[in-house]
């Protein structure tokens, strides 16, 4: 781990795992989804201790402030250390995705009593 003064935007967005690789880091930038203290980002951009980084990533927003520059990945522990995340709370996910509640095959037949006991159980009767 190598504290610099300054470190490409797309290197420290995957370093402190914000994205899986850094070619998604870059391609995101290219995309504008990376803006910096409010202007966008191109890869080779560079960093400081004290920028906001707000990068649209995985269907939601994320907002950091960089404490700490690296350049190499860290693990997760230290990748915490490295931002002060200000991001919103991800959005709840959809009722119906969250309990398939009284979903039968086709063709199975008329449910037994135990099947009509857990389906109720599950509808919270």
């Amino acid at each position: 781990m190598e504290t610099q003064e300054t470190v490409r935007v797309d290197s420290w967005i995957w370093s402190v795992r914000l994205t899986k690789t850094r070619s998604m880091a870059a391609s995101a930038c290219r995309a504008g989804h990376v803006r910096i203290n409010g202007e966008r980002a191109k890869p080779a951009q560079t960093l400081k201790a004290g920028d906001e980084v707000r990068l649209r990533h995985a269907g939601r927003e994320r907002i950091v402030v960089v404490k700490r520059l690296v350049r190499k990945r860290v693990g997760p522990p230290v990748a915490a250390e490295c931002f002060l995340d200000n991001s919103p709370p991800p959005p709840p996910p959809p009722r119906e995705a969250a309990s398939p509640a009284g979903q039968r095959d086709r063709g199975t037949g008329r449910p037994t009593k135990r099947d009509r006991r857990e389906m109720e159980q599950l509808r919270g009767h």
